[in-house]
């Protein structure tokens, strides 16, 4: 043992968790950012080549711009933030969408 009271160690393996979580969180704001920006510039490029009003490809370009801002959040540590902004790009895809 090592010599510590047990209320020590509880707290040491609570502090572990609250740091694997926040990692965790991190690493999932980071790469769903990346997918949702990938998705987006690809949408964007597929648009841009067809028939659509040229405010279609650049709704996709803008949320694709705003999911990868939420990516370099996440990396950050601004996991909320950058949940809010990934939010907020797929709503403007989608509302981009709605003009074809």
């Amino acid at each position: 043992m090592s010599g510590r009271p047990d209320s020590e160690h509880a707290a040491d393996i609570a502090e572990a968790h609250e740091v694997h979580d926040a990692r965790r969180a991190r690493w999932t704001a980071v790469a769903a950012g990346a997918l949702l920006t990938l998705a987006g510039l690809a949408a964007s490029a597929l648009r841009a080549t067809g028939s659509a009003p040229a405010l279609v490809p650049a709704a996709y370009a803008l949320g694709a711009a705003v999911c990868g801002l939420a990516a370099f959040l996440g990396s950050r540590g601004r996991t909320r933030r950058a949940l809010w902004l990934l939010i907020a790009g797929v709503t403007v895809m989608a509302f981009g969408d709605q003009f074809d």
